[in-house]
């Protein structure tokens, strides 16, 4: 400006917005690098910072402010930094507000944000809400509070609750009847969606519906954790436990009605856990499904199996459960059946009876690995095509296990452990299907049988399981990128683990 713009040939210059003594202490710090930056002149230091491109004071302003975000202040600052363009002091703002939404929305700063602003916040998928009846809730506190020149925008915000995870408790007693809603067609579109949705769920309990408003939001950084099922020897009774590998850290889970040591479990949709047969050691066919997108999440028990069953192998192909092998109590099975669209059906049987074996699901194949025929321990491996209703034999393991642990990761299926009846094992093996045999892995440091695993960051995790008589209290790590496991004891004591899934973080967790 000094220099080559039109203003280097005037006496006298006008700067505008710029009050003196904002001006005066900008100049000070041109001539000693020091600026006090408060509360007080903020407001006014940063605007007068970014005019005359003073980016170190921009950069003071902006650590000043980010220090001060809170649920109380967070939109303003937002809209400070959009005004700005403070773009790292704007993208620390808006991830706090996603992160803090439930205190965000009790400030007045939420009720004086624009219609558009509320649509941009509650249409964030990453969105940390617990519970959907607070973004309802939020919706109508912000309608009601200028109701006469804000009721139109009423349907645009109802468009983006997500009222299918609601609990249907909640729907009946707080939306159906809310006089707001009566009064928008469209409003009472996505009323009688969510009354459709529930009626779908009666009769198929793992419905989703094919939109954005049932999609379970998933916030950044959302740690997968894992279910654990675990027998307690002392009270007879089966308890189930949140895990974070991240922390080790261990919560109760939900409570399940029925102890099922011999059952088999899987996840569908990264919402729903299920629980099939095998209850009290006796084969059953019962099974029970964990909705963790609910409000308080609760097993609760869905259409019976066709065969009672126990010690079985239980696998997820395209949202269908299917149930395979296992023990009717009296002798050992082969027969399988799959639950998809309100029923349960026979495909076709297994070559081998099989029971205590392991299941894995690779390439929309299922595969069936070793277990135990009723007479001996089985090396044996074969896998089912959905789409033509057949098994086939793929390779064999190199030696027999009964009782092992069988989990895919990054396209690789494992077994881990397991038992010929007289040796229990602490040696694994891997199968990659472009090559159709099993190599074996390098050893764990304990032997190990009926033991939990799951697959979980990168990396294969063996936990608890039985050598001899004595229940393992301790946890198995296997890096496949250097081929080498480690081990740590559990924080909490069981007397046995006998399953563990990964899922979504719920909403309690």
């Amino acid at each position: 400006m000094f220099t080559s713009f039109e203003e280097s040939k005037k006496e006298l210059i006008h700067i505008k917005e710029l009050d003196s003594t904002t001006f005066q202490s900008l100049i000070d710090y041109i001539y000693t690098g020091e600026i006090v930056i408060t509360g007080e002149n903020i407001h006014v230091l940063l605007p007068a910072a970014n005019f005359l491109q003073l980016d170190f004071v921009v950069g003071g302003c902006v650590e000043f402010l980010q220090k001060q975000i809170v649920s109380s202040n967070c939109l303003g600052i937002k809209a400070f930094a959009g005004l700005y363009n403070c773009v790292e002091l704007l993208t620390n703002s808006e991830a706090y507000i996603k992160k803090h939404f439930v205190e965000v929305i009790k400030y007045d700063e939420f009720l004086s944000l624009s219609s558009e602003e509320v649509i941009k916040l509650i249409s964030c998928n990453d969105l940390t809400a617990p519970f959907e009846e607070k973004v309802y809730e939020c919706v109508i506190d912000w309608i009601k509070y200028e109701l006469e020149c804000r009721k139109d925008f009423l349907p645009d915000l109802m468009e983006h609750v997500r009222l299918p995870l609601a609990s249907k408790q909640y729907i009946l007693e707080n939306v159906v009847d809310e006089p707001l809603l009566k009064h928008s067609p469209k409003c009472k579109d996505y009323i009688f969606e969510v009354l459709h949705f529930y009626v779908l769920k009666s009769v198929q309990p793992f419905t989703i519906l094919q939109n954005i408003r049932s999609k379970t939001r998933q916030p950044s950084g959302l740690q997968k954790v894992v279910l654990v099922f675990s027998w307690c020897k002392s009270s007879n009774r089966c308890n189930t436990y949140w895990y974070d590998p991240a922390t080790n850290i261990w919560m109760i889970g939900p409570q399940i009605s029925k102890c099922r040591e011999t059952a088999g479990f899987n996840v569908i949709k990264d919402q729903f856990v299920i629980a099939v047969g095998g209850i009290n050691n006796s084969s059953s066919q019962s099974v029970e499904i964990l909705n963790l997108s609910s409000q308080s999440p609760c097993w609760e028990p869905i259409v019976d199996m066709l065969i009672s069953r126990k010690d079985l192998g239980v696998g997820v192909l395209d949202g269908c459960i299917y149930a395979v092998g296992g023990s009717d109590g009296t002798s050992v099975l082969n027969n399988a059946e799959v639950f998809c669209i309100q029923e349960w059906q026979m495909i076709s049987s297994m070559t081998s009876k099989r029971s205590r074996f392991g299941v894995g699901v690779l390439n929309n194949l299922l595969y069936a690995v070793g277990g135990f025929d009723g007479i001996s321990r089985l090396k044996s491996v074969e896998c089912y095509d959905p789409r033509l209703n057949k098994w086939a034999p793929v390779a064999e393991m190199s030696v027999c296990r009964s009782g092992v642990s069988v989990e895919v990761l990054d396209g690789v299926m494992y077994a881990i452990g397991g038992t010929t009846g007289s040796i229990i094992h602490k040696s694994c093996e891997a199968y990659r299907p472009n090559a159709g045999v099993w190599t074996s892995i390098a050893d764990m440091h304990l032997c190990r049988v009926f033991a939990g695993v799951f697959a979980f960051n990168g990396l294969l995790y063996v936990m608890g399981g039985i050598h001899g008589c004595c229940t393992l209290d301790s946890v198995e790590i296997y890096n496949p990128n250097t081929n080498t496991w480690s081990i740590k004891t559990f924080s909490t004591s069981f007397s046995q683990i006998y399953g563990a899934v990964v899922v979504h973080s719920p909403r309690i967790f």
